[in-house]
Order: C-alpha cells, then sequence, then structure tokens
C-alpha cells in the first residue's frame, strides 16, 4: 500500500502516518516542518518520503508528488489533512490576511495536493482522495469565521470533485471530524464535547476512507450533533451559539 498524507508532522495526520505504516504502507509525508516531520518519521516501521512543503504552494506539491510516484508509482491514498485553525473577528484589519492564510491552506491546499496525482490515478483506474473538513463547516461558528467558511468551502469542493472524478474509478472521501485531542485543540478553553485521542480518530478515519465512503462524521455522536445543528432554525441557532466558546486570535500559523 502506499499512502501519501498532508499535515504529518502533528495531530491527526500523524497518527495516520502511524496507523498505516504499522500496516505495512510506504508512505510520503507532507508538512512545514522538515525536522519535526523527520523526528516522526524516525519512529515508524517501513521506507517512507519525507518532503518540507506548504500544501499551499502548488509548485511544491507537484515536486513531492512526482518525486513520490517515481520512487513509489501511483498512491493508493491520498489524504489531505493539512489545517490551521485560528481565531477571527472581521472588526479587526489585521484578520483580513488571516483569512486569506486560512483559505490558502484548508482550501487551496486541497486543490494543490490532489491534483498532481488526478490524472495518473485516472489512468490507473483507482485510487482514493480523501479531504480531512470539519463539523465547523456545518455551520458558521462565532469567532472562528475564517476556518468555519474555509472548512464549508472543503465540503462543497469535495463533492464537486466527487462527482467530476465518479466515472474514473477514482473514489473522493470528505471526512468531517468533531473535537481531537491535537495541539491544534489544545488551546481551546471551552467544552469539547465526544472529544477523541488522536490515534483513535485516526483509526476510525482509516476505515472510512478504507471503505471508500463519500461521506463521514467522526465519531459518530457528533455526526447527530452535525444534523442537529443543519436543522436548527437560525433564530434558534443565533440564540444557542451568540455566547459559544471562541478560539483565541493570533496564533501562530
Amino acid at each position: 500500500m502506499k499512502v501519501f498524507i498532508t499535515g504529518a508532522s502533528s495531530g491527526i495526520g500523524a497518527a495516520l502516518a502511524a496507523h498505516y505504516a504499522a500496516r505495512g504502507a510506504r508512505l510520503g509525508l507532507v508538512a512545514r516542518r522538515r525536522d519535526v516531520l523527520a523526528e516522526i518519521a524516525r519512529g515508524l516501521p517501513g521506507e517512507h518520503a519525507l518532503y518540507a512543503a506548504d500544501v499551499a504552494d502548488a509548485q511544491a506539491m507537484a515536486g513531492a508528488a512526482h518525486d513520490f510516484m517515481q520512487r513509489f508509482g501511483v498512491p493508493d491514498i491520498v489524504i489531505a489533512n493539512a489545517g490551521v485553525s485560528v481565531g477571527t473577528l472581521t472588526e479587526h484589519p489585521e484578520d483580513v490576511a488571516v483569512f486569506e492564510r486560512v483559505m490558502r491552506t484548508n482550501v487551496v491546499g486541497l486543490a494543490a495536493t490532489f491534483q498532481p496525482f488526478i490524472a495518473p490515478m485516472r489512468a490507473a483506474r483507482r485510487g482514493r482522495l480523501a479531504g480531512i473538513s470539519s463539523v465547523a463547516g456545518m455551520r458558521g461558528i462565532p469567532g472562528a469565521g475564517a476556518y468555519s467558511a474555509s472548512k464549508a468551502a472543503a465540503i462543497t469542493y469535495l463533492e464537486a470533485l466527487r462527482i467530476e472524478l465518479r466515472p474514473s474509478g477514482v473514489r473522493v472521501v470528505t471526512v468531517c471530524p468533531g473535537y481531537v485531542a491535537t495541539p491544534m485543540t489544545a488551546v481551546n478553553k471551552y467544552r469539547m464535547p465526544f472529544i477523541l485521542p488522536a490515534d483513535v480518530a485516526a483509526r476510525r478515519i482509516a476505515r472510512v476512507i478504507d471503505a471508500g465512503r463519500r461521506y463521514a462524521v467522526v465519531p459518530w455522536q457528533m455526526a447527530l450533533v452535525a444534523r442537529a445543528m443543519k436543522l436548527l432554525p437560525n433564530a434558534v441557532y443565533d440564540r444557542l451559539f451568540k455566547r459559544a466558546g471562541r478560539k483565541p486570535r493570533g496564533l501562530k500559523l
């Protein structure tokens, strides 16, 4: 098995790398921090390729993809997991640049990750492209407008891509995790219901990808929460979430 994973230096990405390496997969691991990536790779069994790249840099991602395919062949699975999360408030002028950064990583990064693999996968008439979105993309989360918008965009982008590739034999999988214990959520000061350890989340996400499911929320309890959130009338949603805990602003991205 050959698996290409972005955002592999921490959190869900590192846990997915450990999960697939334990199954004997050859991995392509992408992250901005090469030193941290190398440290994680040293603890994994098997042969793997490491790429220090920003997923929003299409040229860098194309180079990583082509190198991986030259070394190992067309991957069976590509997991676009890289993402950033930070509190934003539109009233602050400095947050406009933060919005742009979040959207580039969380949305443009999906397309830049998948693009180099689509033609080879089409030719092979197989493969899975898995995008990690979030339950936060179901409704607008106050104080996290950029993150919510990016994850909503990710969900609709992945849906469009799934339909585009349906005749080709390439499956597109959308996974929306709830809360997962990672550095991204460690800064949150509010209650996080049904939070999963990263290794548990990785196993459940991998099952969804292996099954080739079109769309899944992990864990199942958050699937019920997400469904309820989508059904709430706007007035009710506004009242419930106006005092919701907020992600800190000014985090390093």
